[in-house]
């Protein structure tokens, strides 16, 4: 049996456990609960979670619609809080756009993150970066460079990615965990490294270069129930062919109309 002192242990982190849900319920931002922060905009269906990194200057920030912004996520626009920042947005996050937990995006000149950017957890992307060109100064004390950053629609920034005041980013780049990330890069490429370096790009001829090393996910059909994805996960896989379709026993594998085809010999196609 379990002991008195294991009993009110238990109960006292479930109850710590249920404060703290609601706490993470009730302190989300959202346009219709936007706490004690003033965007420039928060669009329909966005959601900063909570508890909120550092965030100052939001009125020269703007949030489009159905964003998802991570636990402890920064985002400043300006060097400092009440500052003046002028007339135009600093900071913009396009629609769709998330940002991993513990990410730091920070303006202080312009920053752009297009439609749909997929950020992973800890990624910086700053508009500012130290100086050291006076050897007799710490480099913490000298005055820094700032430069804007834009990041194009459909692109994916890998886990702890850092990109740089000046860089600008094309549309659909995937930027590899850990890069560094400066200049200019072309719309459909692959940079890795630090600094990062493009590793692959699209051609709309001979495709990708070079050429990728795994065959694309096949999606998944319409139609097909998460019942019965369940019950073709259960199945036993077999030897069947590597052209990415769907096989199962019969009456299990979904076909091109979302339903279940099968053939005697325990092979189906997924049309």
């Amino acid at each position: 049996m379990p002991s008195l002192k294991n009993t009110f242990s238990s109960l006292t982190s479930r109850a710590v456990h249920g404060i703290w849900r609601r706490a993470q319920r009730a302190g989300a931002v959202t346009a219709e609960r936007p706490g004690p922060y003033a965007f420039r905009r928060l669009g329909t269906g966005s959601r900063l979670a909570f508890p909120q990194g550092t965030l100052f200057g939001t009125p020269w920030i703007e949030i489009g619609d159905h964003c998802i912004v991570g636990q402890d996520v920064t985002l400043t626009a300006g060097m400092m809080p009440d500052l003046d920042l002028g007339p135009e947005t600093v900071l913009r996050l396009g629609n769709g756009v998330v940002l991993g937990r513990g990410s730091h995006v920070i303006a202080d000149t312009r920053v752009s993150l297009g439609d749909d950017v997929f950020c992973g957890p800890y990624v910086y992307i700053t508009s500012t970066n130290h100086s050291y060109d006076d050897p007799a100064q710490p480099v913490g004390k000298q005055w820094p460079r700032t430069a804007p950053v834009e990041i194009g629609s459909g692109s994916w920034i890998g886990a702890g990615a850092v990109v740089l005041p000046g860089a600008t980013l094309g549309r659909n780049v995937v930027v590899a965990a850990g890069a560094v990330v400066r200049g200019e890069v072309p719309d459909h490429a692959v940079v890795a490294g630090a600094p990062a370096k493009v590793v692959r790009r699209f051609d709309p001829e001979e495709g990708w270069q070079p050429p990728l090393r795994t065959p694309p996910p096949v999606p998944v059909p319409e139609g097909v129930t998460p019942q019965q994805l369940l019950a073709l996960a259960e199945l036993p896989r077999p030897h069947g062919p590597r052209d990415g379709t769907l096989r199962g026993e019969k009456g299990t594998s979904p076909g091109g109309d979302g339903t279940f085809r099968g053939d005697r010999d325990g092979g189906a196609d997924g049309g």
